[in-house]
């Protein structure tokens, strides 16, 4: 909740609450599970990756994961959701229950959109895979500049080049990637750098993380001033959840309705 505030989102313009604290989630949860096909959720693409990733370990809870996702965007009937390029499989997946649920028991959720930035994907600093909390490749909020530094700093670069005085190759460094997003003004001038061996990559990530702390330093600040008052925090999180529910409890009364469980 700290980073969400600490980043700009007004809880006097949007709702912000913690999903479990809004108990009408899992009854649409359940019901959406009853109309949904087992070979929808077999293709998702994630879950497919889990599964080579942790093989003794497939259960129930991950197989019917983004069904969950599915009520939790349509018990408040979201019409455009900002999501990842990895989340279009599940928004998709999505619309398919919100058609059958419609096609069933008559116009109750609308379609959602997906809403894609311009960086729609941020590669981890593993190089490997998107940026992640789960797979421990990403900068938290939280950090200090210190510690945001030390992480870049381990971040993998371009695997072609062994030394310094070697060209770069920044259309496959994940660094050069991350300079877009954060010193965008300077990527031209690095681009050069890189490929004439100007600069090594040591030096490459030093900028890269003094972009990173320069740009997060304003919502760190912030971050620092909330943490101050939890009483605030947690005022906000019960008065979201609050009116997070009343949409929720008329979301499932009109389904309850519609599917004759009145």
């Amino acid at each position: 909740m700290l980073d969400l505030l600490a980043s700009g989102l007004d809880p006097k313009k949007c709702i912000l609450f913690v999903q479990s604290q809004v108990p009408e989630i899992n009854e649409l949860f359940t019901l959406f599970g009853m109309i949904t096909p087992l070979s929808w959720l077999l293709r998702v693409p994630t879950f497919k990756e889990k599964v080579k990733m942790h093989p003794d370990n497939v259960n129930y809870g991950l197989v019917g994961y983004p069904v969950l996702q599915a009520a939790d965007i349509s018990l408040y009937k979201a019409d455009v959701v900002p999501v990842g390029v990895d989340q279009l499989p599940h928004l998709e997946l999505t619309r398919e229950i919100v058609r059958r649920f419609n096609e069933k028991f008559g116009q109750t959720f609308p379609e959602p959109q997906a809403r894609l930035t311009n960086f729609p994907t941020v590669v981890g600093l593993d190089g490997k895979d998107k940026m992640s909390k789960s797979l421990n490749n990403h900068i938290e909020l939280a950090l200090s500049e210190e510690e945001t530094a030390k992480k870049v700093m381990s971040a993998v670069t371009d695997p072609a080049r062994q030394y310094k005085t070697d060209p770069g190759h920044p259309d496959i460094c994940n660094v050069y990637k991350l300079h877009n997003y954060f010193s965008p003004q300077a990527v031209a001038q690095i681009t050069d750098d890189c490929q004439n061996a100007r600069i090594g990559c040591v030096q490459c990530k030093r900028a890269l993380a003094e972009a990173i702390n320069a740009y997060l330093r304003p919502i760190r600040a912030k971050r620092s001033e909330l943490a101050k008052n939890p009483d605030e925090i947690y005022r906000i999180m019960a008065d979201g959840a609050e009116r997070a529910g009343v949409i929720a409890r008329q979301t499932l009364d009109e389904v309850r309705e519609k599917m004759n469980l009145r």
